[in-house]
């Protein structure tokens, strides 16, 4: 029997996985059009080219949103590279500092990418992912969720999301033992599961109040697809 109601879809941190590989991803879920997909940060950087060619398949997806992650954030950061009269020798030490910062978290396969694409497509990439949102609150099946990228530095239960810088909600790292909102799952990236440990390698960490679904693909793990509906998990390999 085929499904009929529409079912959304969390991942994060591709990193540059292969354009054809997330394809299949979605296709191990039988994601279509009525379904949504949200990725929570970081799809670019490190591996491949960087994410560049899933970014501009984004540009014409209306049920994927992509929400800004820290990569993303240092990729605008560095948005001067892309203007015309762009020298490194005449560049800011400002300029120059947030470049090195960049490039040392893997930024190179990005910006390479990006280079070879018409100046209009870039601009349309830097446009889609300033409109990023930091977060999103949604509901699915009764249930509500918050995705950020990578959790709520100095969290307090009273605190208004609205009150969280952006460092706060892209350069978090909860710990197994952190709590956030009772009736609210958080869902989060950011922290590679198995850097809580080898068990979690490859594998999702369902916390108390969060679940991190960054498996680590930026090292050659398999990402995850979690449909929020279930909590089922979908990666291509179907293990």
């Amino acid at each position: 029997m085929k499904r009929i109601d529409p079912m959304v879809y969390v991942t994060s941190d591709l990193h540059g996985y292969p354009h054809d590989k997330f394809l299949q991803l979605l296709e191990s879920a039988h994601f279509c059009n009525r379904d949504f997909l949200y990725i929570i940060g970081d799809i670019i950087d490190i591996n491949g080219d960087g994410g560049v060619k899933t970014l501009c398949w984004l540009l014409d997806q209306p049920n994927i949103q992509l929400l800004l992650g820290n990569h993303e954030a240092m990729l605008l950061s560095c948005d001067f590279v892309f203007n015309a009269d762009y020298r490194p020798e005449t560049a800011t030490k400002e300029q120059s500092d947030k470049l090195y910062r960049y490039r040392l978290h893997g930024g190179d396969t990005t910006l390479s990418a990006l280079q070879t694409l018409p100046q209009n497509t870039k601009e349309y990439i830097l446009e889609y992912l300033q409109e990023a949102p930091l977060y999103e609150l949604i509901t699915v099946k009764n249930r509500d969720f918050l995705l950020v990228h990578a959790g709520l530095d100095h969290f307090r239960q009273e605190r208004k999301l609205s009150e969280y810088s952006q460092d706060e909600l892209l350069l978090a790292r909860p710990s197994p033992t952190d709590h956030y909102f009772d009736d609210v799952i958080t869902i989060v990236g950011h922290t590679t599961t198995f850097a809580y440990g080898e068990k979690y390698r490859g594998k999702i960490i369902k916390a108390r109040t969060w679940v991190n679904i960054d498996v680590g693909a930026a090292y050659g793990q398999e990402p995850v697809l979690l449909r929020l509906d279930d909590f089922k998990q979908f990666c291509i390999s179907g293990k």
